[in-house]
């Protein structure tokens, strides 16, 4: 089953320690360097990836959707919230979703319809590791998440089934 991370790009950019300071000083720098962030993490592990932008502050000559170096770049129109349009793609990817937002409203929708979803700042934080790995040339051991213990975890400690399958989905990333 392929990924598809959908990203509230102006929730990500302001919750991010990095990207807030280049939004205050231009706007369109700050989509550019998250855009960028996004397309070297592509490279890496490869998942479907699409930013959702409120199209109020949308550069005057883009269109509604746009593709930049491989991330596919949303904006709603007038009079639309991102919020929305992050909706509609949530309820049509289902269980395929991955909803990157710190918007209590957009997560509990999309937990209400089977996708998976991460916090901007934990995502960030993703986003750097997978960077420092692969400058590193390291690579991921254990890709299917199982450790070798001898350490008994018995079914009063296991997740509900919702839950474990958002965990498999956040160790993708």
């Amino acid at each position: 089953m392929s990924l598809h991370i959908i990203i509230d790009g102006y929730n990500l950019i302001r919750q991010s320690n990095t990207l807030i300071s280049l939004d205050r000083q231009d706007i369109q720098l700050g989509r550019e360097v998250l855009i960028d962030n996004l397309a070297a993490y592509k490279r890496i592990k490869g998942h479907k990836i699409t930013v959702v932008f409120d199209g109020t502050n949308a550069p005057s000559f883009s269109q509604h959707r746009d593709n930049i170096k491989g991330i596919k770049i949303r904006y709603s129109r007038n009079g639309e919230l991102a919020d929305t349009v992050i909706k509609r793609m949530t309820a049509r990817e289902k269980e395929k979703a991955l909803v990157v937002s710190s918007d209590l409203d957009i997560v509990n929708y999309a937990q209400s319809h089977q996708a998976a979803t991460i916090s901007s700042p934990l995502f960030e934080e993703k986003i750097a590791m997978a960077a420092y790995m692969d400058i590193k040339g390291v690579g991921s051991e254990n890709e299917d998440g199982w450790i070798p213990t001898t350490k008994k975890k018995g079914p009063s400690r296991r997740l509900s089934k919702k839950d474990r399958r958002n965990r498999i989905k956040i160790r993708k990333l």
